[in-house]
């Protein structure tokens, strides 16, 4: 059977290796165009220095270089190899990165990549070069290596060209012709190419592709610098070998530098310069002719003041430089994100047209893998959420927000951040209505998809002397302690035992309407829609294997009108591009989906007195018998028209509370007022973290991703089977097992913190990893969830690895909070 028709837009490593995917998949129809000649395109592979460090903060990341690394071992001709295992040997030369190589250490655990903390007499081992006196340990890990990009690219052009694969180099893009909503050509300065499936793995000219379909790409082109030194006489024969390096690749992350060999010669790349940002538009353009490895599109001139601090340290750190100068330099370009991730997936707007942009040669052969998996299964086997070309808000999306947070990844890509650290610019960018009072309430601000979010009050700090023994939190490590406050417990305690507002503004949520509404959750969706109006269901959005692709709740606000509860921009795309999809097929279905989080605000109203205080201001009735659980009423609240829904995430009687963004500031007013006799308090996300998990509930993109199946994650309650088919359906009638489960622990010693990602032990080995973890101020002890091997069954003892150090913990029965459901029910 003939495949689609595939274009992919750059020969390029990310192109050249999906091109191979393709093919390797049995895909026969598929042509890359790339504008310079196919022996050396001119973009950011023709330059790559070649590092492949695996380990990343990220399980998805650190999945694309495992994976890269194994392919590209496999890549040879004549004997000659294209990626050499020297090992990857990141050194600290400050204790604070000493403990950040503790960390890292517990990322490759928990992802399965081998490395181990080695002392300086190690390091002057592995690296002889290194100033034994300004080392103070390093991350060594075996697998990591030294790409040959451009030699990868010509070896996998020759093996997909052998499949069928054209490859038309000196073949510029100028236009992509549309029909329908879909691809249906790409245009060339050399004639049409028919396509199914356009692929822009275009590299830094991504944004200039996208735009010819209408659709912006968040990536800036930042130049970035790199030398060769002279001959160093300490290197002198001893690099035989064709990839000229016998030393492993080094990061000397302290001073934003990293180093390779080039046979005598040291390879040094900076990120410790100021950032760069290149114009498309004045790059020079060169024939094929005029092409050369010092001369191309990606390679700028090179600013050897900015190269002047980084060529001092780097003599510092490796004593043999001090007789060498730099013998070649250039400003070669690279892509960055405001995210720093890559941008993969489908145009939300343009049927088949693809992103695989933003790329390194690190995570090249993986990224490719999981968009040929994309294109031909219809779904990654690794889970692509932070990455989905889609995954920016709008405002995140503007040219000067793109610039300047694409800046600050660089200058920050070798920094040690906090998990939880804020941006310090842009901010303010979205706030609730509620954000003059919070901000007079003394709220500490993070920032998450451009909105504020008060994670806790300092107007609560005197509540800390009220606190019962029992309610005390611990004192925290240096780590865990960073952008947290006791006042969390403080909030927490309030929440269980008198009321608190809760600001649930940023919490993305859209309106589903039309005669069609109902047909597209029910198809969509795991759960029973189907009700009558005034219900709220709790369900799954699953991919056509079973994955989950997302967990939401649908309130059914009328027979044609819903509301539904999101957790991102990407489920705003889907319902909105399978909405579209449903009324072009039958106008008497249509069905409309609308973004309606800005134009809306919600305060969580929670508490045992949380009736208490609403019944204050508002003659509606808030009963069990008239509101339950999991119900929804249009109700007025002093005097404002309100959207009152009973769900509590958590885990105490309440509701979230609806209205427009022009009346949020006075219904926060009033309900503020109302609840002062019965002691209320605004509280933020720490307290909600730490009540959230003790109830059990799960936050997608944390402990549940589309790499799993609802059983395992403990969501099986969420789908009803009996309902009819949707997406998903027949996979999950077909049982599969996994072998894994995510579950509860509690940490034994009753006060140590840890914050997620870390590896976790089970029967002296490690099984598993955390997703979210928080201290559990109501059964006064650290919780964590982890997805570890089913036999990690109640009762089990388990270990946590914490920078180095092993946390016993206990796998234990969940909820630890009201498993009865009195409190949420009463």
């Amino acid at each position: 059977m003939t495949s689609p028709r595939v274009v992919i837009i750059g020969a390029g490593i990310v192109g050249a290796n999906l091109a191979d995917e393709l093919a390797t998949r049995g895909w026969n129809n598929v042509t890359v165009l790339e504008q310079g000649p196919l022996h050396l395109a001119g973009g950011s592979t023709s330059h790559a220095p070649g590092l492949v460090f695996q380990t990343n903060a990220s399980k998805t990341m650190t999945e694309f270089a495992s994976y890269t690394v194994d392919k590209l071992l496999s890549l040879s001709k004549d004997g000659q190899s294209c990626f050499w295992q020297l090992g990857g040997l990141e050194v600290a030369t400050t204790e604070e990165r000493l403990e950040d190589l503790k960390r890292k250490l517990g990322y490759a655990t928990s992802w399965g990549v081998e490395g181990r903390l080695v002392d300086p007499d190690e390091c002057e081992k592995h690296y002889p070069l290194l100033d034994r006196d300004r080392v103070l340990g390093a991350l060594y890990v075996p697998s990591d290596g030294l790409a040959q990009a451009a030699r990868a690219v010509q070896l996998l052009i020759e093996r997909a060209s052998a499949a069928g694969v054209v490859f038309r180099g000196s073949t510029a893009v100028t236009g992509i012709r549309e029909e329908g909503g879909r691809v249906a050509a790409v245009l060339t300065d050399d004639g049409e190419v028919p396509a199914d499936i356009v692929v822009s793995c275009a590299g830094f000219w991504g944004p200039k592709i996208g735009a010819m379909v209408g659709m912006d790409v968040p990536l800036l082109p930042l130049a970035h610098q790199y030398v060769k030194t002279t001959p160093v006489p300490e290197l002198a024969g001893r690099n035989e070998l064709p990839n000229g390096a016998r030393l492993p690749i080094l990061r000397h992350q302290d001073a934003d530098l990293y180093y390779r060999e080039h046979g005598e010669r040291i390879g040094i790349g900076s990120y410790a310069h100021r950032p760069m940002p290149v114009d498309l538009d004045e790059l020079p353009v060169f024939t094929a002719e005029q092409m050369s490895e010092h001369r191309m599109p990606s390679r700028l001139d090179f600013t050897s003041e900015d190269f002047e601090p980084s060529w001092e340290e780097s003599q510092r750190l490796l004593p043999m430089l001090r007789g060498a100068r730099i013998e070649d330099g250039f400003n070669g370009i690279f892509s960055f994100t405001p995210d720093g991730g890559p941008l993969i997936g489908e145009s939300p707007d343009v049927k088949g047209f693809y992103l695989a942009e933003a790329v390194w040669v690190t995570h090249s052969a993986g990224v490719a893998k999981a968009v040929a998996e994309l294109l031909v299964e219809g779904r990654s086997r690794t889970d692509l959420h932070e990455c989905e070309a889609t995954r920016f808000e709008d405002v995140q999306r503007s040219e000067a927000y793109v610039s300047e947070t694409s800046q600050q990844n660089f200058v920050e890509i070798y920094d040690v951040l906090h998990p939880l650290q804020p941006k310090e610019s842009p901010r303010n960018l979205r706030t609730s209505p509620f954000f003059p009072r919070q901000q007079e309430l003394g709220a500490f601000f993070l920032e998450s998809g451009g909105w504020e979010r008060p994670h806790w009050y300092e107007a609560n700090a005197g509540l800390l002397e009220e606190l019962p023994a029992a309610w005390q939190p611990p004192e925290r490590d240096n780590w865990s302690a960073r952008f947290h406050s006791p006042i969390a417990a403080a909030e927490a305690w309030k929440t269980r035992t008198a009321v608190a507002l809760y600001d649930m503004t940023p919490l993305k949520r859209v309106e589903v309407s039309g005669p069609g509404a109902l047909d597209l959750l029910q198809r969509l969706s795991t759960g029973q829609i189907n009700k009558k109006p005034g219900a709220v269901t709790y369900c799954l959005l699953l991919d056509e294997a079973g994955g989950v692709r997302s967990d939401i709740t649908v309130a059914r606000l009328g027979a044609e009108r819903f509301q539904a509860g999101i957790n991102n921009n990407v489920d705003f795309e889907y319902l909105r591009r399978e909405a579209a999809e449903q009324s072009a097929a039958d106008a008497t279905r249509w069905v409309q989906v609308h973004d309606i989080t800005a134009g809306t605000a919600c305060i969580g109203l929670w508490g045992p007195l949380a009736r208490e205080v609403i019944s204050k201001v508002s003659d509606d009735d808030f009963s069990n018998d008239s509101l339950k659980y999991f119900r929804t009423a249009q109700v007025r609240i002093a005097g404002l028209s309100v959207t009152a829904m009973r769900l509590s995430y958590v885990g105490e009687l309440g509701w979230e509370l609806y209205t427009t963004a022009d009346q949020g500031l006075r219904l926060w007013d009033a309900l503020f007022e109302a609840g002062q006799e019965h002691g209320i308090i605004a509280a933020g996300r720490a307290a909600f973290n730490s009540l959230r998990l003790e109830k059990g509930y799960r936050l997608w993109g944390h402990e549940v991703t589309a790499e799993h199946r609802p059983e395992e994650a403990g969501l099986g309650f969420a789908v009803k089977a009996d309902k009819g088919p949707f997406v998903g359906s027949e996979a999950l009638a077909v049982p599969q097992e996994s072998g894994r489960r995510l579950r509860c622990l509690t940490i034994d010693d009753g006060r140590s913190v840890v914050l997620g990602k870390e590896p976790v032990y089970f029967q002296a080995r490690p099984a598993g990893y955390v997703t979210s973890a928080a201290f559990g101020h109501t059964i006064g002890k650290p919780i964590a969830y982890a997805w570890l091997p089913a036999d990690a069954v109640e009762g089990e003892k388990v270990e946590i690895e914490y920078f180095g150090r092993r946390i016993a913990a206990t796998v234990t029965a969940e909820p630890l909070v009201d498993p009865g459901m009195e409190r949420l029910r009463g």
